[in-house]
């Protein structure tokens, strides 16, 4: 199959084919237009902006991701979109897009929630199989999730109110730091003590997997007025003390959930860290020796493919398309749409 994915849920414009022969997948072609720019003098993505700027740039990705993959739509096995959960705006786009290329091609359309799309990447990259933990970490998204296969999910926990990326991207706006926050924290934590600054550790040894980083950020500002950071070690020294708060959270609920998923998945064999937050590498090195200690394999795909992408996009359209999986082209965009429709949702 050969499958164009278009991703256009929050700021990035994404365009994607991928090849599968039924052996390893192949990516052809994976385009990623950013919107810093656009949104940098706002401090933050503004709907609007973002709307417009994907119509800026999606008619040109698709022409370019199928000139590099050297294929014409009439050679599409299929068009996927995200259809949410994101920015109202920015979803309509890419979907409209991909119904446009799928009515005038004669071509299957697929409706992909964004966040399956972060689930099965761990299944592009390497071999998987069903069931597998899977953590969940983003600017929008903090989910610990059982995944038993395509569209079946179990959610363990998510976040009480904010999520761990909003918590780098806020720390590293009030640190004077670039957008997006997560690699600006990491880099600055390089050269930096961890425990200067004491922070507390939201939810730490309660009951259940859910996440809380509300307390946190306030913590953090809190930490930042008091520390007046002038020079670059305190600087250094802070991100260092958010990084590692951040984590150790993270790695808390997670240590609760895989105790749960062996207990009653014991054929499961690997914990999977997805999203924007899972390219973190300390996050990394801690969730793979978390997993060790469980018997599990780590499973983190590249940097590049745990941000927002094409490419995770037409994977789970392959996913889905291998299962009959069609969507009409009156399906409607959804900015909220949980993976688990019996969970509790924010």
């Amino acid at each position: 199959m050969n499958i164009l994915g278009i991703e256009t849920s929050c700021d990035e414009t994404a365009v994607a084919v991928i090849a599968d022969d039924g052996g390893r997948p192949e990516i052809r072609a994976n385009l990623v237009q950013s919107q810093l720019a656009e949104h940098a003098p706002y401090g933050g993505v503004v709907p609007e902006i973002a709307a417009r700027a994907h119509l800026d740039h999606i008619d040109r990705l698709i022409r370019q991701a199928l000139d590099e993959a050297g294929l014409g739509f009439d050679e599409l096995d299929g068009i996927a979109a995200a259809a949410g959960p994101g920015l109202i705006g920015g979803l309509i786009v890419g979907t409209m897009a991909a119904k446009g290329i799928a009515w005038a091609a004669n071509k299957p359309f697929v409706a992909v929630n964004h966040l399956e799309a972060h689930a099965l990447t761990a299944r592009l990259t390497d071999v998987v199989e069903f069931p597998y933990l899977v953590l969940l970490v983003s600017g929008g998204h903090s989910q610990l999730l059982v995944c038993a296969g395509v569209g079946q999910y179990r959610q363990l926990g998510t976040t009480l109110d904010d999520a761990a990326g909003e918590a780098f991207d806020k720390s590293a706006k009030l640190l004077g730091l670039a957008q997006p926050g997560g690699p600006a924290i990491e880099a600055a934590a390089k050269q930096g003590n961890p425990r200067r600054f004491p922070l507390p550790r939201p939810l730490k040894g309660r009951d259940g997997c859910d996440f809380s980083f509300s307390g946190l950020k306030t913590a953090i500002r809190e930490c930042i007025a008091a520390a007046e950071p002038g020079d670059a070690q305190t600087v250094a020294d802070l991100a260092a003390a958010i990084e590692l708060a951040i984590c150790d959270a993270l790695i808390d609920r997670t240590a609760k959930a895989l105790r749960w998923f062996r207990a009653h998945y014991p054929q499961g064999t690997s914990l999977v860290a997805a999203g924007g937050v899972a390219a973190n590498t300390r996050l990394r090195a801690r969730l793979a020796a978390l997993a060790a200690d469980a018997g599990l394999n780590l499973v983190a795909p590249p940097p590049a493919l745990c941000t927002d992408n094409g490419a995770m996009i037409a994977w789970a359209g392959i996913e889905r398309l291998r299962l009959d999986l069609i969507d009409p082209l009156d399906a409607p965009v959804r900015p909220r749409w949980p993976l688990d429709p019996d969970a509790k949702t924010r």
